[in-house]
């Protein structure tokens, strides 16, 4: 899942993060990082292949943006995973109910002898 390995560094994250909120030129996002230029652009690189984000020509400038679309495998990843703990979660809360059922009779009997 290429998208997963691109939003694993920092940085590409924040990046994501920014262009969440609005669309930016390269120059605006590396006013945001206390790294190079060609670093942020290696990023953006990453980003883009992972099909992330998009690039269009304004003028003499490249605008990156967010691919909403780009999100489908991390979402039906995160769904995935989320039903995993789901299940989970529903039977730890069935033994916890049960424990507790069990030792509030074991209390009961405890008091009426």
């Amino acid at each position: 899942m290429q998208s997963l390995l691109a939003i694993a560094d920092p940085k590409r994250r924040r990046i994501v993060e920014l262009l969440a909120v609005r669309e930016r030129t390269a120059g605006e996002l590396v006013d945001e990082f206390d790294i190079s230029a060609p670093a942020i652009s290696q990023h953006l690189k990453v980003l883009h292949e992972a099909g992330l984000v998009t690039v269009r020509a304004e003028g003499q400038s490249r605008v990156q943006a967010l691919n909403p679309d780009g999100f489908g495998d991390l979402e039906a990843w995160l769904e995935k995973t989320r039903s995993v703990w789901s299940h989970r979660l529903d039977a730890l809360e069935c033994e916890l109910r049960a424990e507790d059922e069990s030792n509030e009779q074991k209390r009961k009997k405890r008091t009426s002898s």
